[in-house]
Formats: structure tokens, sequence, C-alpha cells
């Protein structure tokens, strides 16, 4: 016999299989030696109240053995010889772009600017190591793209935009752990996504399809109005899925040249703010004792609106690093990632401002982008132009005054006290200042001077978006080219990127078809 429940569980009862199993049989009359398994459909934590609960959906097993697969498994033929596909990036859009091409019978050619996912640890090293920043190679170019070595985090919104499930299933197919298809906020972690990675990649290439590293792609190849390939080391021939990442500027630039249609598109622009991770346990469980031995550490999410802008967290980190994410010279950026086990002594999270095109002098469509780069190249030269990022503890922040030390940091090239709230353009730091008062009220003890803020956290999105079809995919304008994922302004995250390129995938199948 077979049931699934809904449950609301302690959380020690939670975390061990025998005290599930016991909690089960008492509650719905089960003899427990006879429960041979429990699945965990669903997993999420109710931390509203002082006391908190695990809410579970299970499937118990009851005088029977667990006979349904832990997840859905995809078949990949072999697309030898068959019509190819260029997917001109391998972030997440670009691997789910090129399985599906392959599940469709067509050949993807995938071509990375950046190196293997093994390869790109070494130019990460040095970016702490020798500060120095590889244009190429870094925590935004190379395989997996920018969520390879930043987090992993699989939770979206962007559920009406196509089959989540399936791309946490095909992440489970290469190696992630089930877990991620249970949990409300599902994470792979930064130490176990790299051999995920490596694993879609070699599914394509034993379908295959290729994968060319170190291969920048320069020029698209136009006949009339249709594309019919690019340039990279060589020329390739067909249709082209630009799949490149939101940190592509160059590419950006590329197709303001080439009169190929783009629009100036809103980001988000603040700095990565750090809590001992044990303080956050503390805030968000109600308790001084934090976590405890059976919870996770600690999320938060806050929103507000601060002179008819957002005011927001985003991709909170807990038990993380914050990590320097510049793609140049020049340059200081940060981003946050997280391990597997969350097991850091901090905590942080993006607090980002909502910035409109209009917001942004100037009447072309790279004028956000260019807002970016001033903004990074600005907090460069107040790190002393190196990667040492400029710093300043929160409370200072918000009261306006400087910094003389400051806390402890995972930011491993290291921080320099920064008068933030003088040098930052005053429509961010005035409407950070204000959203950290109403964050500091919703949650006591939140706004502290034991928190960190690191400047600037720009790439939240793409500052452009390439103008598509909404039916057929393809550029309004240009047949054949079918613009893909965050870099392309049509996803936010590793989930959403996935799924707009599954979605552009059917839409090259469905233009080949055609031709």
């Amino acid at each position: 016999m077979t049931n699934e429940y809904q449950i609301r569980v302690l959380p020690e009862v939670a975390a061990q299989e025998d005290r599930l199993k016991g909690w089960l049989a008492d509650e719905y009359g089960f003899d427990a030696t006879t429960i041979c398994g429990v699945r965990i459909l669903k997993r999420s934590i109710d931390a509203r109240q002082r006391q908190i609960f695990v809410n579970l959906k299970v499937r118990v097993y009851v005088n029977e053995q667990p006979h349904d697969d832990d997840f859905v498994r995809t078949e990949y033929p072999n697309v030898e010889g068959k019509s190819q596909v260029i997917v001109v990036g391998a972030g997440p859009g670009g691997l789910f772009t090129a399985l599906r091409l392959i599940e469709l019978g067509l050949r993807p050619i995938v071509l990375e600017r950046g190196k293997d996912v093994h390869e790109r640890k070494k130019d990460l090293a040095d970016i702490t190591k020798k500060q120095k920043v590889d244009p190429e190679s870094n925590y935004c170019f190379g395989e997996g793209g920018a969520g390879a070595y930043s987090d992993g985090k699989l939770y979206t919104r962007s559920k009406k935009r196509g089959d989540t499930d399936k791309i946490l299933n095909v992440f489970c197919q290469h190696g992630a752990s089930t877990a991620i298809l249970a949990d409300a906020h599902p994470h792979i972690g930064t130490d176990k996504l790299p051999m995920v990675i490596e694993a879609m990649r070699n599914t394509i290439i034993r379908s295959g399809g290729e994968v060319h590293f170190q291969t920048k792609m320069t020029q698209l190849i136009l006949e009339g109005n249709k594309v019919i390939g690019c340039v990279a080391d060589k020329e390739y021939y067909g249709p082209v899925i630009l799949a490149t990442g939101h940190s592509a500027r160059d590419v950006y630039r590329y197709l303001s040249e080439a009169a190929i249609e783009m629009e100036a598109k809103g980001i988000a622009v603040g700095v990565r703010l750090e809590h001992p991770s044990e303080l956050i346990d503390q805030i968000q469980y109600h308790s001084k004792y934090g976590r405890g031995r059976w919870l996770p550490a600690a999320e938060y999410s806050f929103v507000t609106q601060i002179d008819g802008r957002g005011v927001y967290s985003f991709c909170m980190c807990p038990g993380g690093f914050v990590i320097p994410a510049a793609t140049d010279k020049e340059q200081i950026v940060v981003n946050g990632m997280s391990p597997s086990n969350r097991g850091t002594a901090w905590s942080n999270s993006g607090m980002v401002v909502e910035l409109r095109p209009e917001d942004v002098t100037g009447d072309d469509v790279l004028k956000v982008m260019r807002f970016q780069e001033e903004l990074e190249k600005m907090c460069w030269h107040q790190g002393n132009m190196r990667q040492t990022a400029p710093a300043q503890r929160m409370s200072d922040f918000v009261n306006n005054r400087l910094s003389y030390d400051l806390p402890k940091s995972s930011y491993a090239p290291g921080l320099i006290s920064s008068p933030l709230h003088f040098w930052m353009p005053k429509t961010i730091s005035k409407r950070l200042q204000e959203g950290f008062k109403v964050f500091g009220r919703h949650a006591h003890g939140f706004l502290t001077n034991e928190a960190t803020l690191i400047a600037v956290e720009t790439r939240t999105s793409s500052p452009v978006r390439i103008v598509r079809n909404r039916d057929t995919l393809q550029h309004v304008r240009i047949q054949g080219l079918f613009p893909c994922g965050e870099g392309a302004g049509y996803a936010g995250g590793i989930v959403s990127a996935g799924v707009d390129g599954e979605r552009c995938a059917e839409a090259a199948a469905q233009y080949m078809m055609s031709l």
C-alpha cells in the first residue's frame, strides 16, 4: 500500500527517518515495522512563529518496497550526422538548449568563450592570489556560466514560462541530489554544481554534439535578413541560439554596431550585505540558540518601496561567501555563493535598488550598461585599483558615518573601509539607507554594525533586451537568430534560463522544419 500525506512536524522529526516513521505510525495507525520507506516529495520550513515546524508532503510505502524512480529520466538519442544548430554560450541557457536539441533530433554545436568548469578554477584563484581578472575566464565566463561558481540556487518564480520540474529532473539525472525536487528553495551548491555541469557536457558529446571551449563568437554570418551561422575560431553554419549571459558586453556592443535591434532594460544595483550567519539564524528562528542541530542555515527575503522604486534582497546565500565577479580590468563587482552544506560563518545577500532605463541619462540602448561600467570602475578606484572591495559597516552607512574598522569577512581578496554613503549614486544610497531602516524594524537585530556592506552589486540581470518575436522566439527582424536566456533579457537565474533554453531549442526545431 502506498499513501501520500501532507504533514507538519518538528524539525528533529523531519530530519530523522526513524523518528518520521514513528510519527507517521502514531498519527495514521500503522505498525511502524510495516513502513518500508518514506519518500519526501515536498519540504518547506515554517518559521513564522517561535515554534518552528517543517511542512512535508510524503509518500509512505506500507508492506511494499519503494518502486518508483527518484526522478524522471530523459532519453538522449544519437544525433551524429543530423542537422546542426549553433549554441553560443555554455551557461544554463546554452546547456539546456543543447540537451533539448538532442531530444528533438538536432545536433548542437556549443561555442563557449571561456574554459571548461575545472580549468576555470585556476583563473578564479588568481583573482584572489594575484588580483588578476582574466576577461575570458572568471566567475561569469566559462562552462556553466555565472551560476557554476556562484551558488547554484534553483528557486524561480517563472513557472508560467515552462516546465521547471523538467529542469530539476535533468539536473538530478546528471548527479544533483534529489533533494532539489522536494525543497521549497532548492540549491545544489557551488561545490557540487561543477560535477553536474561536466556530466551534462558529457551527455552532449556522447550523443554526437560538440562543445568547444575558448571559442569566442565575434560575428554573425548574415544573408540578407537571415542568420546562417557565426564566426569564432572558424565559421560555423546553422541557425544561432545566442545564450551569452548577462555580462557579455562585447556581444551587446557588436549587436548595437550591427544595428540588430535591442532595447535598454532595467536592472537592480546595490551592495552585498554580509552578516554573521549565527545572527541571521537567531533572528529568523526567534531563538538565541540559532538554528540548533536540526535546522539549516536561515534564509531571509525583504522587499519595500522607497521613493517609487523597489528596494529588496536578492540571491540570498546562507552560510556562504562573497566573491569577486568582475569580467575585465578596472572593475569591482561582487556576488554571493554557498557550498552545499551552507556551513560558513557568514550569510550574505544582494541588497539592491530598482533602476529603470528612464533613471539613466541618454537615449541609446547601451546606456544602462554604461551606468554599470562607470559604477564598477568607480568602485575599483575606491578599492585602491585592485580587487580589494570598498566596504562599510551597516549602521555606519545608514547614519552617514565612516567605519574605522571592519568585521572579519568571507570576501577573500580583502576589504577596505570606504564611505559608500558618500560616493555611491544618491539614487541608490539614499534608498538603501531607508530600506535598511524598514528591514530593521521588521527583523529586530538585522540593522547592525556587525553587518558589512560590500560594494558593488551590479550584475543582477542583463542591461539590455535583444528583441524577439513572442511566438517564434526569433529576433524580430532577423530569421535564424534566437536570443536566449538571461543575457538576452528573458530569464533571471539558472532554472528560468534552462526553461528558456528548452523553449528556444523547440523554436529552432520548428524553424528548421520550415526551411
